[in-house]
């Protein structure tokens, strides 16, 4: 069976946690958008560890992993964790495969995405040079990862490159160009470092999956921040829904089976943009500090709120998600009361249907139920508080879909898993 997992919020769901819990029982894990602007934390052998571009569940040393072509690959930040891996006996060499057509993203990728945030006054940009490369790769001049495998075409495709965003770095911001030949350097150690790993996975995964072999889709950032369908302009440079996995790992449609999506029990967003549940107040606070809600990749402080079902109601949607996995319900543990939005107040109406428009979305008021909290999320290692089982079954009601997975903690351990209905 062919499982991919989703966020349904602004990303920081949890979902690194969940692929390292169903790699399990999947044999091949794959990335299909987005780049090292991702951070899925992980906990191996009790330690934390952050993992950027390498699919979250090859810290299992018996799994396969795959880069695909809606990747944007920056090969200095895949050799840290490769190295790191290997360091902790689970080396990659033979187990992970990039994709020939997924983009480098490059040194003066990451230099213009930090300058245009500070020009813009920020959107929250992580500065991992995403949305250059992606800018790039519409534009038809971008670096990818089989031109390293082409020495004798790489020199002109770099000049290409490089014409363009020199003139961009020295128009816009006044600054140095980078010089071709230190990126040529560059390209050629990368080139010596990471040629074994290139090739055409469609072909790989074509054969996987003709023989059946369970293929876990690994997806970065949330669906709120999708280039297309999410609260533009605040959104990264990716296709984060299902549709993204499609096109950024070349699976055909019905060879999904699976699609869980991630959910907080609560909502956080980083950076800026309309956020109708947040919390300027005490309880918003407590929510950050007790679930520890602080960006893996850039260490910001997230924006907390209260659950919003009119948000995941659309994401729910436009994922034919199958169902979901509710994460960190220990963070409410304790609280007098829960708040959960059900509705918005837009126009002089309620609407339970996700704005279009920021304009709108900026306008919206939640109208909220609340419910009971409960005091602890178990009340024995497989059973959930009854209180708790409450909220899930009212999540389930408005959605439409079954709860399946709850997680109660950081570790890859804590997770419930709850019966169908």
């Amino acid at each position: 069976m062919n499982t991919v997992i989703l966020g349904l919020q602004w990303g920081d769901e949890g979902k690194g946690k969940l692929v390292a819990l169903l790699a399990r029982d999947h044999e091949i894990i794959v990335r299909f958008q987005g780049g090292a602007n991702a951070g899925h934390t992980v906990f191996i052998e009790g330690q934390e560890h952050v993992f950027h571009l390498v699919p979250s569940g090859l810290h299992h040393p018996e799994k396969v992993g795959v880069l695909g072509p809606g990747v944007v690959v920056d090969l200095e930040v895949l050799a840290q964790e490769v190295e790191a891996l290997s360091r902790m006996g689970r080396p990659l060499e033979g187990r992970l495969w990039i994709d020939a057509r997924a983009h480098l993203v490059m040194p003066y990728h990451r230099a213009e995405d930090g300058w245009e945030e500070e020009l813009r006054g920020g959107i929250g940009s992580t500065r991992r040079g995403i949305g250059p490369t992606y800018r790039d790769l519409y534009a038809r001049f971008g670096l990818r990862a089989g031109d390293l495998l082409h020495p004798d075409t790489l020199y002109r495709k770099l000049k290409k490159s490089l014409e363009w965003n020199n003139q961009v770095l020295a128009a816009r911001y006044g600054k140095p160009p980078f010089q071709i030949q230190d990126m040529m350097d560059l390209l050629t150690t990368w080139a010596e470092r990471f040629r074994p790993m290139i090739t055409d996975t469609l072909t790989l995964l074509r054969e996987w999956d003709r023989r059946d072999r369970a293929i876990l889709l690994e997806g970065a950032q949330g669906s709120l921040l999708d280039i297309f369908l999410g609260t533009y302009p605040y959104v990264t440079s990716s296709h984060t829904v299902v549709g993204g996995a499609l096109a950024g790992l070349g699976l055909p449609p019905q060879r999904l089976h699976r699609i869980v999506g991630v959910t907080k029990a609560y909502t956080t967003r980083v950076g800026r943009g309309p956020f109708p549940t947040e919390l300027h107040d005490e309880t918003g606070q407590r929510l950050r500090e007790l679930g520890g809600e602080y960006g893996a990749t850039t260490g910001r402080p997230r924006r907390c709120g209260w659950l919003d079902l009119v948000a995941l109601r659309y994401t729910a949607w436009l994922n034919g998600v199958t169902e979901l996995a509710i994460t960190k319900v220990d963070v409410l543990s304790g609280f007098p009361e829960i708040r959960v939005a059900t509705a918005y107040r837009l126009k002089g109406a309620e609407t339970r249907w996700f704005p279009a428009t920021l304009e709108d979305l900026e306008q919206a008021e939640p109208v909220y139920e609340e419910l009971p909290a409960w005091p602890t999320p178990l009340v024995d290692r497989n059973t959930l508080h009854p209180q708790l089982e409450a909220y899930l079954g009212f999540l389930e009601a408005h959605l439409g879909m079954p709860v399946r997975l709850v997680s109660y903690g950081p570790q890859t351990h804590e997770v419930v898993l709850r019966s169908p209905a």
